[in-house]
């Protein structure tokens, strides 16, 4: 699985650093690092939402608040 946040201005502005760093705690926290690809990239072309993130092929509007409930729904559970 691959999750993949966008680090392009607008994410940043509201957030894609703490969104990473808590992605990565919650990813070792669940000792899942072998079967999760954390990856970053510049603009994903929908700056009007939240930080952006893709889970494989499917987008997502992630907050730094929103981060463990997002983590649970839609990578953990799908491993």
């Amino acid at each position: 699985m691959k999750v993949t946040v966008c680090i392009g201005s607008s994410c940043h502005i509201k957030g894609s650093r703490q969104v990473v760093e808590k992605l990565q705690d919650l990813i070792k926290e669940a000792d899942i690092g072998d079967k999760v690809e954390l990856a970053g990239t510049f603009c994903m072309g929908k700056c009007q939402q939240g930080v952006c993130v893709s889970v494989d092929d499917s987008f997502f509007s992630v907050s730094p608040d929103s981060v463990k409930d997002f983590f649970e729904t839609n990578v953990l559970s799908m491993i």
